[in-house]
């Protein structure tokens, strides 16, 4: 079953987290799959949640007014959250809005992984309080009541020899300390 993102400031939110997880601490090597997949469900972890902070982290790096700064997140996404991104990207872009500050993924849990297909899911905690999108006349389109921290489940595929997030959507399983 595919999972969307529902509400538009997740996708602007997931996106911003990983550039300040990414400058606080030095990265784990990421396991590499055969051509077959992982030997192992920790090593597909690993390669999960390092792929859901490479997302993050891409989403940090885009620049609303250049279109060409959203390929790096695109090419982190498959089927239905490529389809969202896209077109909610596009949507941010054609009406000049703008993204301030940050996210932060503050943790990341392995849900389930397929060793058949090695699909993956996991659920994370992003912490979405310093982040802002706002129209072209400042004002913010974040809801007062929007929670500073997202509970997230992250569908991930396993493409050509790694993985490809295929959905992003509100998780069931409450990991983030509120």
């Amino acid at each position: 079953m595919a999972l969307r993102m529902h509400h538009p400031l997740l996708a602007a939110g997931a996106a911003l987290l990983a550039l300040t997880l990414a400058t606080a601490c030095s990265p784990t090597p990421v396991p590499t799959p055969s051509p077959t997949g992982f030997a192992s469900e920790e090593e597909a972890f690993a390669a999960a949640e390092a792929t859901v902070r490479e997302y993050f982290e891409a989403a940090s790096a885009i620049d609303l007014s250049d279109p060409k700064t959203f390929e790096p997140l695109f090419d982190l996404t498959t089927a239905d959250q490529n389809a969202f991104d896209r077109k909610r990207y596009s949507e941010y872009q054609a009406e000049e809005y703008s993204i301030t500050g940050a996210s932060n993924v503050v943790a990341v849990q392995p849900r389930s992984w397929d060793p058949e297909t090695q699909d993956s899911i996991v659920d994370a905690c992003v912490d979405v309080s310093a982040l802002d999108l706002r129209r072209a006349d400042g004002t913010s389109v974040v809801s007062p009541d929007r929670p500073d921290k997202q509970d997230l489940q992250i569908q991930l595929a396993f493409n050509s020899g790694r993985f490809l997030i295929a959905s992003i959507a509100g998780s069931d399983r409450p990991i983030c300390e509120r």
